[in-house]
């Protein structure tokens, strides 16, 4: 098994250090988020309003390098609104383009499910395929490209629910939960004040790190353990429709981000463990009331993983 180059180790060890020191939260958290960004991947942070998920998102895009663009999410906000709009030149008597903020490397979509359900759509095309489309003119998008979105709880006043194929598109969906007291406390002391996390890459630095991450070895174990986590979601059960091909591709990418993240050039099964619920529990339904992300620990714990 090959070992990752001390330059992607340093990298990776660079980014937690800085994302660390402006988000004050759980380690498993910040780990789970780098893995989504290595995989090449979208992070989905849900929770209450309050506990963090702007701060992880911003420190993330801070540290990543590139353009960064913002959108705060609202009921009145329209498709060109991010993917830009054909501007009439008055003195040519031509239209241009004048491109939208998704023409930037890490796009924060904060509170993605207050706008409606026609403005989350216009993310469809520019994640799945790196490109919008206005007026019949497909644009490229920069690479690399990640959303970062955050969401607020379905039950609180002016949500839409997201569509279950927008929730296709997050390779992981994570919620933060409330700080331990010592992190609650150093945020008292610190104030009103948000840091920015200190800049480790720039957009060529962060290609590298999506190659080297392509590049870990995914043994046929931990292959074959993966495909049975899949097809046991699929039988029936606590979960009437189980995960969809582009969620088993999700699986496999960010179990390659999380061992890079590890430091190993090559998955074990305890790598799919880890990542199973994050990657797959928003994109199940369960039976009953059960939570998604519960049906996927329940299918986990009928799983021992291969020795």
């Amino acid at each position: 098994m090959s070992a990752v180059p001390r330059l992607a180790t340093s990298a990776v060890g660079q980014l937690r250090a800085a994302i660390g020191e402006a988000f004050r939260g759980r380690s498993e958290v910040l780990d789970l988020a780098l893995a989504a960004v290595l995989s090449g991947g979208h992070l989905l942070v849900q929770d209450v309003p309050g506990v963090g998920k702007t701060t992880l998102a911003s420190a993330l895009a801070s540290a990543l390098g590139g353009r960064f663009a913002r959108v705060q999410c609202t009921p009145d906000l329209l498709p060109s609104d991010l993917t830009g709009v054909n501007v009439l030149d008055r003195e040519t008597g031509q239209f241009t383009f004048r491109p939208g903020p998704l023409f930037a490397h890490v796009v924060l979509a904060d509170e993605l499910n207050r706008t409606s359900a026609r403005t989350q759509s216009a993310l469809f095309e520019a994640m799945d395929e790196g490109q919008v489309t206005v007026d019949g003119t497909t644009h490229p998008l920069p690479r690399p490209f990640v959303v970062l979105a955050t969401q607020n709880p379905f039950d609180h006043h002016g949500t839409y629910p997201i569509p279950e194929s927008q929730f296709d598109r997050f390779a992981v969906q994570l919620s933060l939960g409330y700080p331990t007291r010592e992190d609650e406390r150093a945020l008292l002391r610190r104030g009103a004040v948000r840091p920015l996390a200190r800049r480790v890459l720039d957009p060529d630095g962060w290609l590298g790190l999506l190659a080297e991450a392509e590049r870990v070895v995914v043994p046929p174990m931990v292959e074959d353990y993966l495909l049975d986590l899949v097809a046991a979601t699929r039988r029936g059960g606590r979960i009437s429709r189980g995960v969809s091909t582009r969620g088993a591709q999700a699986l496999y990418r960010v179990v390659r981000g999380i061992a890079l993240l590890r430091g190993r050039g090559f998955a074990i099964p305890e790598d799919v463990r880890e990542v199973a619920v994050p990657v797959l529990g928003h994109r199940v339904v369960a039976r009953a009331a059960e939570a998604g992300a519960a049906a996927i620990a329940g299918v986990l714990d009928e799983m021992p993983a291969p020795s």
